[in-house]
């Protein structure tokens, strides 16, 4: 059973209060649902805010300023400082106007939140062409072109905080497949960027939100009983804190994925049985009849990089001795 911890309902500003005064946030998908609490917090907690959105069906058709717009005004009355921004991160050029439009408005930006993102849910054999390339350009290829947009600003200021956005389909369902591995990019970028932003001062980690969103509920909307318990018990506000956290100067880690459900805020890993070590070299009848113990999980390892996953399987063959190798993965320049 998880820990219990009580959260104070009528809080009181603290002189370790999480706050953003003077740093820009730029927030995709920020126009509804998950994206609009977001940008709400961040710019109630001082921070300048990008809210960017195209404002399309959850399908990804159709454009309109109008919920950024919104947004943005929703934050000026309320006394803060925002922008709308109506360009589309599912390409390159949209991911580059959009960093520029923050600098030039701001003369920053210290923190990205990728949260835009469209739902298709369909067999394999149902999904058209257009829809996976719709499906994969949003959400592997907006979080991809927006971190190689911010980065040489951050790494030139030493200093920037991500937040990218995956989900419970990394876990797998009927219909998920073009949605999941678009999720399941995110992951990897995830993970890949915390390790080369270390150097940098930058932290990259990823939410797993479960939320009643316009996307959530659309989902669902045959399903009167999961619709209810959605709305009860998972509203998008309680996303919202942890998103804020893992955007701050104070962010306690870099390369996780926190779980968001309602109340309950835990941690997804990827992790590595101990497995077999085989004493001869296995063949396909060994593998099977060893099974049970290769997918045994009463032992695990968490490798933090690849480097870690590979000294590990080196100890494992008695390799191991000089510790974790040091390993450079970088590709050669491409020769004219």
């Amino acid at each position: 059973m998880g820990l219990v911890v009580p959260v104070d309902e009528g809080r009181e500003e603290r002189a370790d209060e999480v706050r953003f005064d003077g740093r820009v946030v730029v927030v995709t998908g920020a126009g509804r649902g998950l994206g609009r609490e977001y940008a709400l917090l961040l710019a109630a907690r001082g921070a300048q805010v990008v809210v960017n959105d195209v404002g399309s069906a959850t399908d990804g058709h159709g454009t309109s300023p109008a919920p950024a717009r919104a947004v943005a005004q929703e934050i000026r009355v309320a006394g803060g400082q925002a922008l709308a921004d109506g360009h589309d991160v599912a390409t390159a050029a949209g991911a580059h106007a959009l960093t520029a439009a923050a600098l030039e408005r701001f003369g920053r930006l210290d923190a990205l939140v990728n949260n835009a993102g469209i739902s298709i849910l369909r067999p394999l054999t149902e999904l058209t062409d257009d829809e996976c390339r719709r499906v994969l350009d949003t959400h592997a290829g907006g979080t991809l072109h927006m971190l190689r947009a911010v980065w040489p600003h951050m790494t030139a200021a030493g200093y920037g905080r991500i937040v990218n956005t995956c989900s419970d389909a990394l876990f797998g369902d009927t219909g998920l497949s073009a949605y999941a591995a678009g999720k399941g990019a995110v992951l990897g970028l995830t993970t890949a960027a915390a390790a080369e932003g270390a150097a940098h001062g930058i932290k990259v980690n990823a939410v797993v939100p479960v939320a009643a969103t316009r996307m959530s509920l659309e989902a669902v909307r045959d399903d009167p009983r999961t619709t209810a318990l959605l709305t009860d018990l998972f509203p998008a506000r309680h996303v919202a804190p942890v998103v804020a956290l893992l955007a701050h100067d104070g962010a306690p880690c870099s390369g996780h994925l926190l779980h968001v459900a309602g109340r309950r805020t835990a941690r997804i890993f990827l992790g590595a049985t101990e497995g077999v070590l085989w004493t001869h070299d296995p063949t396909p009848e060994a593998v099977r009849d060893g099974f049970a113990r290769i997918s045994d999980t009463g032992t695990f390892r968490t490798p933090a990089s690849v480097s870690e996953s590979m000294g590990f399987s080196l100890a494992r063959l008695g390799a191991g001795a000089a510790g974790t190798p040091v390993l450079d993965l970088t590709t050669p320049a491409a020769r004219a």
